[in-house]
């Protein structure tokens, strides 16, 4: 087993993960302000400019799981600090680009630092103490949130007010203090899976993932039933199949299947997807609510930078409950915690039928639903970290964050055709309706209800979880994992 770091450098190490986590979320939205600018700084066509958001969703698709089975090989923290070194490279090569394909090709590069998040988890699993793992592993999780908020405003001031060059200047320069505090200051875990890196699986995956995210990502400008949108939905299945027949002939295969398919694992990823959903719903929903214009009715005449700010403080609110998460799970059980999160975003979605006509009152209901998601994303590590082997912990936590970007996708894709269909006219301009935002704050509101009855199929009993879920003594995780129903 690896060595815990002594008790007064923990801090540090949970702040340097977690500052990491905060660093790759934030690309997440760093070019959401320039949307409407990028065909013209890049002098392209629009279609062709949402290439430079596209390329990031599939690139941290395809590296979460594929980042983290390589940490599980070779060293977390030595696959951490490359995760921050792609970055890196990725931003500098943005920050001088002023045509279509240097941009894609480093917002790729940015989608590969997403591997932060899982290798984050799992290395505190591995080296900080289980009396503070729960509120550690509930920090990192919050992280995704936080860096959305976050950067948000930040992104939107910085284009607002200066050369929108800087803002791929800065976050290379986030991304280095990244990578050096994560030398300095976090150690390597002794553990290590055996066998060889799974190279056809990797790529057998990457395929799938390919041809599965991109007609989500593109349908709407392609067309739901055009042939190449079909073609690749079909090729995904074709390719996803013999993927899957590939790994379990494996002897050490890039996701171990039979593992996976333990019901504690499969219904907490299945969570993952639906709660993914639910809180990406709200981040489509919210900016333009908050910046239509007043003359609709319902439109808030928010500016970009306004809207950013309030919409953070439902980012900072993950943070919030992190602590209280970690106490939840404790005391009754990552199990709870989701189910709780989950009927919190329900009931955060409901508020916003109420309170949508006011930027107060999308505040509040924003942060409910934030706070939901928040107690959410703190108990799927602890789930899946109770249930999967040590030595396949980042691996594990990998196709969990892919699970999420899965969710997200959908959500981008569901939401994208009800508020492209349900519009109004304001002048020359078609606009999302009323209706079309209530629409899809119901729809937000039953997926979040479908997650909590996905919750209910967990096995095993909500007992408290000692460290939030994980003894680091044994092999076998206890908790959850404990109980011979969920082994």
């Amino acid at each position: 087993m690896s060595t815990s770091p002594p008790a007064h450098r923990t801090g540090a190490v949970v702040g340097v993960l977690a500052g990491a986590g905060i660093t790759v979320s934030v690309m997440q939205t760093l070019v959401v302000p320039l949307i409407p600018d990028l065909p013209q700084l890049l002098h392209t066509s629009a279609a062709n400019a949402s290439w430079a958001i596209t390329a990031t969703l599939l690139a941290a698709a395809v590296a979460t799981p594929v980042i983290g089975r390589l940490g599980d090989l070779y060293g977390k923290r030595r696959l951490l600090v490359v995760s921050a070194a792609m970055l890196v490279i990725g931003s500098l090569v943005c920050a001088p680009a002023n045509s279509l394909a240097p941009m894609v090709v480093g917002r790729a590069l940015q989608g590969f630092g997403m591997g932060v998040i899982p290798l984050g988890i799992s290395i505190m699993r591995d080296v900080v103490p289980p009396a503070r793992l729960g509120s550690a592993m509930a920090i990192m999780s919050s992280s995704l949130g936080v860096g959305g908020a976050l950067g948000l405003p930040a992104s939107a001031a910085v284009a607002e007010k200066a050369d929108w060059h800087a803002l791929f200047w800065g976050s290379g320069a986030l991304g280095l203090i990244a990578a050096a505090l994560i030398v300095w200051l976090v150690p390597e875990s002794s553990v290590r899976a055996g066998g060889r890196f799974d190279v056809v699986g990797a790529l057998g995956l990457s395929a799938g993932l390919i041809c599965l995210l991109l007609p989500i990502s593109k349908g709407g400008d392609w067309g739901w039933g055009s042939g190449g949108t079909l073609g690749l939905f079909a090729a995904s299945l074709v390719v996803l199949l013999l993927w899957g027949a590939w790994e379990l002939r494996h002897p050490a295969p890039l996701v171990d299947l039979r593992t996976s398919a333990r019901r504690p694992i499969l219904m907490t990823n299945l969570a993952s997807v639906v709660i993914g959903f639910a809180m990406y719903a709200m981040s489509l929903v919210t900016p333009q609510l908050l910046q239509l214009p007043v003359v609709t009715g319902y439109g808030l005449g928010q500016s970009m930078l306004q809207a950013g700010l309030w919409m953070a403080p439902a980012g900072l609110m993950m943070m919030a409950v992190s602590p209280f998460a970690a106490r939840l799970s404790g005391a009754r059980g990552p199990k709870v915690s989701l189910f709780v999160g989950a009927l919190v975003i329900a009931c955060g979605y409901a508020l916003g039928l109420a309170l949508m006509g006011g930027v107060w009152g999308v505040l509040i209901f924003s942060s409910v639903i934030s706070a939901g998601v928040g107690l959410a994303y703190a108990a799927m590590p602890a789930l899946i970290m109770s249930a999967a082997p040590i030595s396949e912990g980042a691996a594990a936590n990998g196709l969990n964050s892919l699970m999420r970007s899965i969710g997200t996708s959908t959500a981008s894709a569901v939401m994208g055709v009800v508020l492209a269909h349900m519009t109004t006219r304001l002048g020359p301009v078609t606009i999302p309706s009323e209706s079309g935002f209530r629409v899809g704050l119901v729809i937000g509101a039953g997926v979040a209800v479908l997650a909590a009855l996905v919750v209910l199929a967990i096995p095993g009993r909500a007992r408290p979880v000692p460290g939030a879920a994980l003894d680091l003594a044994e092999e076998a995780p206890a908790g959850l994992a404990a109980d011979p129903a969920v082994r």
